[in-house]
């Protein structure tokens, strides 16, 4: 009974071995090749240099170079797309931002998934949305701005890089907090928007922090507020939104790695682990500060709970702005 007894559990102990030895081999061995690394953009863009800012700090400890590969179109859903069709073996890996959780309600049917199509890796950092104005227009402050925009609706327009873009969302949930209705000018791509700002066509824009620092630093643009909990590095002058009047408001550009679902675990731990090792370096950090950004480290599970969350905060203005993708 007792050598009956122990045959039984030996050969348990053998099968879960045999079951568990292929995914430990493969994470052992990983990775043997590069690594694709999908951008959602054109390259020079802030998310093209947070990709390369990661792959080159996490290529040496992995053994394997991180390879960008930009996939500019359909507000990211082209990357998207090649990044939900790869295999999940841990090679095919998207630098992506806010569009994870808002295109599902931008775009019908939606175009993906989240909870179903990617598996969150880590989460790199963010970059505060800002509000700036031509040095020449008549708005110094958000104050002003705002006066302005309640003696009638719609009176203030303001340019953004397009219909659903994080600074187009980031300014409709700034005009709900403040009461006032703004007129969005959409166009394709953020530096486009900034030129007619810059010219006198438009009074406002809403980009990220990075894209028109070279123009303030020029003399020719003023940033009224920067949308962030705290001040931005490169905008040290500029209040924050809370600042100006609106306590608890932030929005910003956030930027994480994203793979295929079902990408094993261990894979994805050993990612996660790299890129936090990554957002420790000073270079890392003092790259994403120069772009007025700053680093988020975290966990696989935090990163996911963001995109979750910011998904239900995006449906619900889309819907009730019926805001539509270009």
């Amino acid at each position: 009974m007792i050598f009956h007894t122990l045959r039984n559990a030996l050969a348990t102990l053998a099968t879960l071995a045999v079951a568990f030895a292929p995914q430990s081999t493969h994470a052992q061995s990983y990775p043997a090749k590069p690594i694709k690394v999908l951008v959602g953009f054109t390259a020079g863009g802030a998310v093209d240099l947070v990709a390369r800012t990661m792959g080159q700090a996490m290529s040496p400890p992995l053994g394997q170079p991180m390879v960008i590969e930009n996939k500019p179109g359909a507000g990211t859903n082209i990357a998207m797309r090649a990044l939900i069709d790869a295999p999940a073996d841990g090679y095919t890996l998207m630098v992506t931002a806010n569009s994870v959780s808002a295109n599902p309600a931008l775009f019908q049917p939606a175009p993906f998934e989240p909870e179903k199509d990617i598996t969150p890796v880590a989460l790199i950092g963010r970059v505060p949305v800002v509000i700036a104005a031509n040095t020449a227009s008549p708005f110094a402050s958000i104050a002003q701005l705002i006066a302005a925009a309640k003696q009638k609706a719609n009176s203030v327009s303001y340019g953004s890089p397009g219909n659903g873009s994080t600074p187009h969302m980031a300014i409709e949930f700034f005009s709900r907090a403040a009461g006032i209705d703004l007129q969005h000018v959409p166009y394709r791509g953020g530096s486009q928007a900034i030129t007619d700002v810059i010219g006198g066509q438009l009074p406002l824009v809403a980009v990220n922090a990075l894209e028109v620092q070279p123009h303030v630093k020029a003399g020719k643009l003023r940033v009224l507020a920067v949308l962030s909990p705290n001040r931005s590095p490169i905008y040290p002058e500029a209040p924050t939104i809370a600042e100006s009047g609106y306590p608890g408001f932030e929005a910003s550009v956030w930027y994480g790695f994203i793979a295929p679902a079902n990408t094993p675990k261990a894979i994805v731990t050993r990612l996660h682990d790299e890129a936090q090792k990554a957002l420790q370096s000073r270079e890392v950090r003092d790259r994403l500060a120069n772009a007025g950004g700053e680093v988020l480290p975290g966990s696989s599970e935090q990163f996911a709970s963001l995109i979750r969350t910011e998904r239900q905060r995006y449906a619900k203005l889309v819907r009730e702005a019926n805001i539509k993708p270009d």
